[in-house]
């Protein structure tokens, strides 16, 4: 009886901790648990009142004074860190402490979550197996963090069939993005590939670029090293539409038009190309110019009336040579501050490239910025003709060289108002006595924003220089702020990068010795002193 009246409260805890266990482990005993956590308050209680009067004894001990005072310190602390955990489930800040922020989004696709204005569902078909899932379930979650327009959920194909059926799911690992009546899908996890999807499903329009062609310019459908389809791939990807334009040939420019590239012309333009291009821009459009040096393309007149001045030169640049290229590919690792250079910091490579320079006069309103400059130990080489080329004082021009200026201005231009419906008019004119047969209303202004940059080189687009360093990225945000895509304004995605240590073969035997046979002794050799010290008392 005396074993049993010291040790009930053993039992009883004994017993709550089984009904705890049998709750969370096997559900399906509830009928056990409940049984077990019974027996387990009366054995308590039991306990309680057989020793009531030891228990008041107790209580007046200074012992139990100290420790009811620890405890309730503990319950203090335990409640603080209850509630902050509370707090931070539903508010929490996310940190990403490694040097390349793997975990991290890129800024490209923070400003698309961040800019969302419609909620985006996206469902993830993976199987419980699919060694994927994980990955996938991270970079949702990093987009879902940033924007709490993105919903996401994972369904494993197995389980769903009816889900399977109704989105035609034939691939484990397929993503489904929908906005609204929109949708896109991907069979990857790349963190481009989602950031596409978003682009894709919540764009409002689909915005169409047009390379300009018929002048020996390399072509978006060649695959070669000089052709530019990688870098129509690349805008695709991103939700624009390429198209090829022939305005030679072209009794109209098409209205479609949001942005027309001219990707490096051998020769001339013709005079109503020229004035095409010029109308287009007093109407508000978008032109990015790709200038070769050496060429007669005819641009240098044209764009010198827009504040550019196109030079007969060839930038050389030294420092090209000690990353890999030579002196005829200037490299560019600093930028100057504009909406396409924000947060970007790459290097950028442009095999044979001309100058392009803001001229002291420019046309009123007209906002110039050079974006790229090469280094001090460039120069603009001006003598094309001589057979070795050197920097000759007073004819040629010390860098740095601008290779890129953009530029926009405010225009206002007439739009004709929609044309009427024949019964709207005829409401129109009965109601405030106006002649029925008026089909249109006045002309509305309204402003809007030229935009062109101009760039001295057009190699650095083509398939065999595109994914050098940032060429690509540059290309792709001037492109987003031509067209006025300022969620798009890219950078490149961070990648793992290698962290090696490099050990000499002395300090490779010194951390063997130390880690597999010194620290190890040192534990034993302190184990068996204390042993036998213990021993002899």
């Amino acid at each position: 009886m005396n074993w049993l009246k010291n040790y009930l409260n053993y039992i009883s805890l004994g017993l709550l901790a089984v009904a705890i266990v049998i709750l969370a482990v096997w559900p399906q005993y509830r009928t056990v648990a409940w049984v077990s956590g019974g027996a387990g308050l009366v054995a308590l209680v039991v306990y309680l009142i057989v020793n009531l009067s030891t228990l008041k004894e107790g209580l007046k001990r200074r012992s139990f004074i100290y420790s009811s005072n620890l405890m309730l310190i503990i319950i203090l602390v335990l409640a603080i860190l209850v509630v902050l955990n509370f707090f931070l489930a539903r508010h929490h800040y996310r940190v990403d402490f490694t040097a390349a922020k793997i975990h991290s989004l890129s800024e490209q696709s923070v400003s698309v979550a961040k800019n969302l204005k419609q909620e985006v569902v996206i469902k993830a078909f993976f199987r419980d197996s699919n060694v994927s899932r994980q990955t996938m379930e991270n970079l949702l979650k990093n987009y879902a963090y940033h924007s709490p327009r993105i919903k996401y959920e994972f369904i494993d194909p197995d389980k769903n069939p009816g889900l399977v059926k109704k989105y035609d799911i034939t691939q484990d690992g397929t993503t489904v993005f929908e906005c609204g009546d929109k949708e896109n899908r991907v069979t990857t996890t790349s963190e481009e590939d989602v950031t596409n999807a978003i682009i894709k499903v919540t764009r409002e329009k689909k915005k169409t670029i047009y390379f300009l062609e018929g002048h020996g310019e390399n072509s978006v459908e060649d695959s070669g090293d000089v052709g530019y389809s990688t870098a129509k791939a690349e805008l695709e990807k991103i939700g624009y539409e390429v198209k090829k334009l022939t305005l030679a040939l072209s009794d109209n420019f098409p209205a479609d038009c949001d942005l027309l590239v001219i990707p490096g012309p051998r020769k001339g333009l013709l005079p109503n190309e020229f004035q095409t291009i010029k109308n287009f821009l007093e109407k508000g459009g978008r032109v990015l110019f790709l200038v070769d040096p050496e060429t007669s393309s005819g641009l240098e007149t044209f764009l010198a009336d827009y504040g550019i001045k196109l030079e007969n030169d060839l930038v050389v640049d030294t420092v090209s040579r000690l990353l890999g290229g030579d002196y005829f590919m200037p490299v560019v690792t600093e930028y100057q501050s504009h909406d396409i250079t924000k947060n970007f910091r790459y290097a950028t490579f442009f095999p044979l490239a001309r100058s392009v320079e803001i001229s002291d006069t420019r046309p009123e309103g007209l906002t110039l910025n050079s974006l790229a400059r090469t280094s001090a130990n460039s120069w603009s080489e001006r003598q094309l003709d001589k057979a070795e080329v050197s920097f000759d004082q007073g004819q040629d021009q010390q860098g740095p060289i601008s290779l890129a200026v953009a530029g926009s201005k405010k225009v206002e231009i007439k739009e004709p108002a929609a044309e009427k419906k024949p019964e709207e008019n005829k409401e129109k004119a009965e109601g405030q006595d106006q002649p029925a047969g008026e089909q249109t209303e006045a002309a509305a202004t309204v402003t809007r924003e030229v935009r062109l940059a101009v760039f001295g080189d057009s190699d650095f687009i083509t398939n065999k220089y595109y994914n050098l360093s940032g060429n690509g990225n540059f290309f792709l945000n001037t492109v987003n702020w031509l067209t006025e895509e300022a969620d798009l304004i890219s950078v490149q995605p961070r990648t793992r990068s290698p962290r090696p240590i490099n050990l000499t073969p002395s300090q490779g035997r010194f951390l063997m010795w130390l880690s597999v046979i010194l620290l190890p002794l040192a534990v034993l050799v302190t184990g068996l002193s204390i042993w036998l010290r213990r021993r002899s008392l």
